[in-house]
């Protein structure tokens, strides 16, 4: 089994994590065509339902009624 032969400085780790986490990004984000709401890409819209064009969920209003 593999060891290490010398003890890996918080620097080093550090900047190895640092690398890795300069390259995660945000969740893009779009505006619905139907409301023109802002929404995260490839997601149903919340506040309307419709996802490209066809409705999907139903709207929080009319699950009330």
């Amino acid at each position: 089994m593999a060891l290490p032969k010398r003890h890996v400085s918080h620097s080093k780790t550090h900047s190895r994590k640092a690398q890795w986490l300069r390259a995660v990004k945000a969740p893009a984000v779009t505006t619905c065509t139907h409301c023109g709401e802002v929404i995260q890409s490839y997601q149903a819209c919340p506040s309307c339902g419709y996802y490209r064009g066809r409705k999907v969920l139903p709207k929080a209003e009319e699950g009330e009624e």
